[in-house]
């Protein structure tokens, strides 16, 4: 079974987001797409970029300073399939925000070694 389909976003943390924010923009020149609650998007090909001041239990800590969000079809159907396979997360698949007409599933876990990382799902509002 195949359970991740690609990568969706990448999560990097940062100290200030504003000079983060010109960096990725106006040196880098990717695709700014908006930013809201201490977090700024970019879209990078087929992958978005967040920047993100750290906070919260969901967020990066000690060296650890990136996150990788991986597409999955069905978060449901993909989060039961690795609970089966004894994988912990840190919650159930839950609403983080809205992307235009489409409401944003995801669900953190760590990898063997502590990493954090997260399967994620972007489905239609309804």
């Amino acid at each position: 079974m195949r359970i991740v389909r690609n990568i969706g976003q990448v999560s990097i943390s940062v100290q200030d987001l504003q000079r983060a924010i010109a960096f990725y923009r106006d040196v880098l020149g990717l695709e700014y797409i908006w930013e809201t609650g201490g977090m700024a998007f970019f879209q990078c090909g087929e992958v978005r970029l967040m920047l993100t001041v750290p906070e919260g239990e969901d967020t990066p800590s000690g060296d650890q300073t990136s996150v990788i969000y991986y597409n999955v079809d069905d978060i449901n159907e993909t989060y039961n399939h690795l609970v089966s396979q004894g994988v912990v997360f840190k919650g159930e698949p839950h609403e983080i925000g809205k992307l235009g007409d489409r409401s944003i599933l995801m669900a953190f876990l760590n990898d063997t070694e502590g990493n954090l990382m997260a399967i994620q799902a972007e489905v239609p509002i309804n």
